[in-house]
């Protein structure tokens, strides 16, 4: 049997990795909620150690999966699941903690859930793979959520919060933009297939 007709196991090493990311993600909330904004809290670090853990396991999740022909259809759905929830759990602890205005996490999740939902609904269609931006999007997001969970301001002074700031804006911008370009070329996508018919 060749490898285009080996049947892969949902429970390949992958889709394992993917499965641990999203377990992350309860114990990292925790932990965030029960710390305070400071440099001698081991709660607040470990919280960031785990979102920095998970979103990185990202790439070697998806490496193993392409190098060792190892994709699966629930690899493709769990792995965008596993990031929105990392990344929406951060959001939303920071928010709870009033470290983060609501509406920015608010369009942010609103972003990204809905073109996760589009995705999957165009998936038997067709793939629509990671632009650039979207690329560029997500490591401002990485990175400013990171700097947002360090309490790096206590030991560095006011300015990493400006740093926080700027990073925050940044990846708020990007998020919007390419969620705007998705859409758009969605729509040109149907229209050009439209016309073909």
């Amino acid at each position: 049997m060749s490898q285009t007709q080996r049947k892969v196991s949902n429970w390949s090493a992958p889709n394992i990795i993917t499965i641990v990311r999203i377990l992350f993600a309860p114990a990292f909330i925790w932990l965030l909620l029960i710390s305070h904004d400071s440099p001698a809290d081991p709660a607040r670090w470990w919280a960031a150690a785990l979102f920095v853990v998970g979103m990185a396991t990202d790439g070697i999740d998806g490496w193993i999966a392409r190098r060792f022909n190892l994709v699966t259809d629930l690899g493709k759905i769990l792995d965008p699941i596993a990031d929105k929830v990392l990344t929406g759990g951060a959001l939303i602890g920071l928010s709870l903690m009033n470290e983060l205005p609501w509406w920015v996490t608010i369009l942010i999740l609103v972003r990204e859930v809905g073109i996760t939902v589009f995705r999957f609904a165009v998936l038997s269609k067709r793939v629509i793979p990671a632009s650039r931006g979207g690329k560029l999007k997500t490591i401002f997001q990485f990175l400013a959520i990171t700097s947002a969970l360090l309490p790096l301001q206590a030991l560095w002074g006011d300015w990493m919060n400006t740093l926080n700031l700027v990073l925050m804006a940044i990846a708020l911008a990007l998020t919007v933009v390419t969620g705007i370009m998705y859409l758009v070329e969605a729509w040109l996508h149907n229209r050009s297939s439209s016309a073909s018919h």
